[in-house]
């Protein structure tokens, strides 16, 4: 009996064995195939690298391969898991791959797929994104207009699509742009300054004496048009959507070039009305007929009183029945709308808005597309859907026959008249521009142990409130991204009016940029506000790590018991502190501020590294 039940429990055992053996199995396949992997690359340890390498960076280590990181005041935080490579280039709420695993319903016709879709706290990574193997600190502004590393953004595709129009060039370890596009295969440059003549601007340049300076281009492939416009003292919005045309805004940002991730689609663009002089489309591909009109509605809206938009495409010359039919379509849907040919020559034709609501007063009743309706705001802009109809000018701006802006440089210092919409004064705004222009200048003294003239490109000022913290910096050579908080006054309208650009956001989302693309993050409060709204600091801090370049820079301007909590998260970031900074309570409401600099230091996985060997 003895023999039989020992052989019976060993039965028991082996079947035990053997249901533990598969359970694991599945597990670490499940694991493997539902991006749980992220949490097995967290286990492997971190490289230092010296100076010969990366330039100078002694100070990364490899604290990631303790379990936790100690804070002075005992408590223990965990060092976070770093991503699978496969996510190396991941932006959450433009993920693809979450679109296919949550099954969204999307209409493909109308690039929905293409918007912002972001995921649920639960499917969130929260795991800090690797750069490349081999990633390089990327090439100096201006520089870098013309040539990056290819290790960094290691996609060759356009350069063998578009090898006919020049866009790009691979040239050894270095992707190079001959600043040619779609329909300027000989170099933005020239085609600035032929629409420049088109318009009989004074000495062929598309600034206008100042009054152009705030450009959208809408389609904008890797954006040397607008990164050419920057020495004519024009800013562009360069836009195009995450598509398969592989990396077009990695590329912009990495060059140095102002650009952001979107799409004319269901809803509107994350910008207030009337905030460019010019928009341009070179090919951009958009169905401008599609719902009665309503992404050429949507251009509309953005565009100030007398602003153009310049369109390249061969609907605007080609001679076939197909174009032919598409250009009498689009010159009556335009004509309609009130809009004039400015210019038309060779590929470009040059339309130009009203400066007034005359044109709309006169129009025949039952006209389409209609006037929007008095109640709806121009200006909102996040999350909005777009609708097919005319934005008219307020009775100000009827009255004003325009915008009344300044030419630049003096716009970014003059007060603008939306000023009023928000209830601020003259000397609110001049006080504004003197606290900020100290406060810059207080930073930058900070920095200056760290950073060389041209160390710094991209910037970011996470609330922009009014821009003067860009203001403040219109000496140096780098662009800002002004972001104002969606839940907050919308004074972008009087960032765009100064002369600079931005966008709207929620703090609670990650933002719509690849990895690895900001050199400073300006974060005044927006952590305070972020804990305020209920969402989460850690993951806030997460994906400010992802959109900051590797040997960049945070400046947080909070409340010292925010400042304390993010230093409790430097080891398990890999970010190490720089300098502090009491604010000497400069106004009633930064009493209790003080200013707090941060590095990101540079690392890569042991996997990344030794294929980088």
């Amino acid at each position: 009996m003895r023999g039989r039940s020992d052989e019976n429990q060993k039965r028991r055992l082996v079947t035990w064995v053997v249901v533990l053996v598969i359970f694991g199995g599945g597990l670490y396949l499940y694991s493997q195939n539902h991006g749980s992997s992220a949490i097995e690359y967290g286990s492997k340890s971190l490289r230092k690298f010296g100076s010969s390498y990366w330039g100078g960076d002694d100070d990364a280590d490899d604290s990631s391969t303790r379990s936790g990181n100690y804070a002075d005041d005992g408590v223990i935080l965990k060092s976070f898991p770093v991503c699978d490579d496969r996510h190396i280039e991941l932006i959450p709420c433009l993920d693809r791959h979450l679109i296919y695993q949550t099954r969204l319903k999307l209409d493909l016709s109308l690039m929905e797929h293409y918007e912002r879709h972001c995921p649920q706290p639960e499917r969130r990574y929260n795991c800090l994104i690797p750069p490349p193997p081999g990633y390089k600190v990327p090439i100096k502004w201006p520089k870098s207009r013309d040539e990056v590393w290819k290790v960094n953004i290691p996609h060759t595709h356009l350069a063998t699509e578009k090898s006919d129009q020049n866009w790009m060039v691979v040239k050894g370890e270095k992707i190079s742009f001959p600043g040619g596009g779609t329909h300027f295969h000989y170099g933005a440059d020239k085609y600035i300054a032929s629409i420049a003549r088109m318009l009989k601007f004074p000495n062929n340049r598309l600034n206008n004496r100042g009054n152009i300076r705030t450009v959208f281009d809408v389609g904008c492939g890797v954006a040397s048009f607008g990164g050419y416009l920057l020495s004519s003292d024009i800013i562009a919005m360069s836009l195009a959507p995450n598509d398969v045309h592989q990396n077009q805004i990695q590329f912009a940002l990495e060059r140095g070039i102002p650009a952001s991730l979107g799409v004319l689609g269901t809803k509107r663009l994350p910008y207030p009305s009337r905030s460019f002089e010019l928009a341009h489309c070179s090919r951009c591909r958009i169905d401008w007929l599609q719902r009665n009109g309503i992404l050429l509605l949507e251009l509309d809206r953005v565009l100030r009183p007398g602003g153009y938009f310049a369109y390249s495409s061969p609907e605007a010359y080609a001679q076939d029945e197909e174009d032919l039919r598409i250009w009498r379509k689009m010159s009556a849907l335009v004509e309609r709308m009130c809009w004039k040919i400015a210019s038309k020559q060779n590929q470009t034709v040059i339309w130009v808005k009203p400066l007034t609501n005359d044109c709309y007063m006169e129009r025949a009743p039952g006209t389409e597309p209609p006037l929007c309706k008095s109640d709806e705001d121009p200006d909102a802009a996040w999350g909005v859907p777009m609708e097919a109809c005319i934005t008219p000018y307020s009775d100000q701006q009827h009255r004003a026959r325009g915008s009344g802006l300044a030419p630049w440089p003096a716009r970014l210092t003059t007060p603008p008249p939306r000023l009023a919409d928000f209830g601020y004064t003259d000397e609110m705004f001049e006080k504004d521009m003197e606290l900020w222009q100290q406060r810059v200048e207080d930073y930058w003294n900070l920095l200056s142990p760290k950073i060389k003239p041209d160390t710094l490109r991209n910037l970011m000022d996470m609330k922009a409130h009014m821009g003067s913290f860009a203001g403040a910096l219109k000496n140096k050579d780098v662009w800002v991204m002004n972001v104002v908080p969606e839940n907050g006054p919308n004074t972008l309208k009087i960032i765009y009016d100064r002369g600079l650009i931005g966008t709207t956001h929620d703090w609670c989302e990650a933002f719509s940029t690849y990895p690895r693309t900001y050199d400073v993050l300006h974060a005044w409060t927006i952590i305070s506000d972020i804990e305020a709204k209920g969402c989460s600091v850690e993951d806030l801090l997460i994906e400010m790590d992802r959109i900051l370049r590797p040997k960049g820079f945070i400046i947080v301007r909070d409340k010292r018991p925010i400042v304390e909590l993010i230093k409790k998260y430097l080891k398990a970031l890999h970010w190490e502190a720089v300098a502090t900074l009491d604010s000497n309570g400069e106004s009633e409401q930064d009493e209790d501020e003080m200013v707090f600099i941060i590095q990101k230091k540079v690392w890569l996985t042991s996997e990344s590294f030794r294929s980088s060997e």
